[in-house]
């Protein structure tokens, strides 16, 4: 047989090849906060764990090593942010408060109230306004009315980032003459992975989650055959599930084969992408990228005009924007190597190999 045409038998044979597992998770048997669970997570592995889907699922149960563990934490959780998107980093809520029964958030004698987001009240946008950055509008406004109104008139709903911020709006309150509660741009979202992926996957319990008591905001998991979710108050102290994200973003710029050398010496390879659910992982890791796109281990062989992995993979699986991978490349130019766009739809893309990207590595 030709070689050339058995290398190329060889190579699609390869596109059988099973998916790695790209995520380990770690059972921690210490009784902790959700917040406490959190930071160990971060400061040990990468982060609390996130669960993509039901083999997710299976391989975190099968960490869990001790049977007499009821309940156990996971990385999801429901909490308060700004309508600008910028997270709540500073809290000035009122004794008792949040009640957890609402999901937006008013002003009241410099304090914070939860508030049903379906009340009319005036609001106080930001704005460019160079003497206070502040406009209060004197409209009765349901909580996403009025922050459609600040965005076309104004800037956003009011963000409260300190302390200073805080007096300077009471303040602003008091000089306007209003006693009453007003809306700030305050409001709880939905639920939320702690590492901030955008895995849609969820896996609760019959019923669930159903905020009993108007405060569960974070979610364990029943360490019984099922597994499966319950929202439950984040301040009760259980055991929890770390995971150790297995590709890294390195936020320096380098050249393909600098990126190579050095997730080759750091970690074991440059990524390869073999399936739409390792594309999805990718996108979450590149989305925090800091230059137009990222190498991937993607690189043409150009003497029989085909892209492989680094591991002599045939692409099977592909992603390629419009105009890229699909048709044979200039061999008498520079070496082409493949990347992944970081914004946009986050497709894959052939550039010369001595563009300068950063880069995602992979632990075996």
């Amino acid at each position: 047989m030709d070689q050339t045409l058995y290398l190329i038998l060889l190579l699609i044979a390869l596109c059988s090849v099973s998916e790695c597992v790209q995520r380990q998770y770690h059972f921690i048997n210490e009784r902790k906060t959700w917040t406490e669970a959190q930071r160990f997570c971060r400061e040990n592995y990468t982060d609390l764990a996130t669960v993509d889907n039901m083999n997710d699922m299976n391989e975190l149960k099968k960490s869990v090593n001790d049977g007499g563990v009821q309940y156990i934490w996971i990385g999801l959780q429901r909490k308060w942010q700004w309508s600008s998107g910028e997270p709540a980093l500073y809290l000035n809520w009122a004794d008792g408060q949040p009640e957890g029964r609402d999901y937006c958030a008013v002003m009241r004698n410099g304090e914070w109230h939860d508030e049903s987001c379906s009340d009319s009240l005036t609001f106080i946008c930001s704005s460019s306004n160079m003497n206070t950055g502040l406009v209060f509008v004197n409209q009765m406004k349901n909580w996403r009315d009025a922050q459609s109104y600040c965005r076309q008139n104004h800037i956003d709903l009011v963000s409260v980032r300190n302390q200073n911020e805080s007096q300077q709006i009471q303040k602003f309150i008091n000089d306007s003459h209003r006693s009453d509660d007003v809306w700030i741009g305050l409001f709880r979202d939905s639920w939320q992975w702690s590492d901030q992926s955008d895995s849609s996957f969820r896996y609760w319990a019959s019923g669930e989650p159903n905020n009993r008591g108007g405060n569960e905001d974070c979610t364990m998991i029943y360490s019984n055959a099922l597994g499966q979710w319950n929202d439950i108050s984040c301040n009760i102290q259980i055991p929890f599930v770390c995971h150790e994200d297995k590709l890294i973003l390195i936020k320096e710029n380098l050249t393909w084969p600098e990126a190579l050398r050095h997730c080759r010496q750091n970690y074991t390879d440059l990524v390869s992408v073999h399936s739409e659910e390792m594309q999805r992982r990718v996108m979450n890791v590149v989305k925090r990228a800091s230059t137009e796109a990222v190498w991937l281990g993607l690189h043409n062989y150009c003497q029989m005009n085909m892209w492989l992995w680094l591991s002599g993979e045939i692409v099977c699986y592909q992603n390629w924007a419009p105009g890229n991978g699909t048709t044979p490349e200039n061999c008498s130019l520079t070496k082409r190597k493949g990347a992944v766009q970081s914004g946009g739809d986050q497709r894959w893309i052939s550039l010369p190999e001595t563009h300068k990207l950063n880069f995602i590595c992979s632990r075996s």
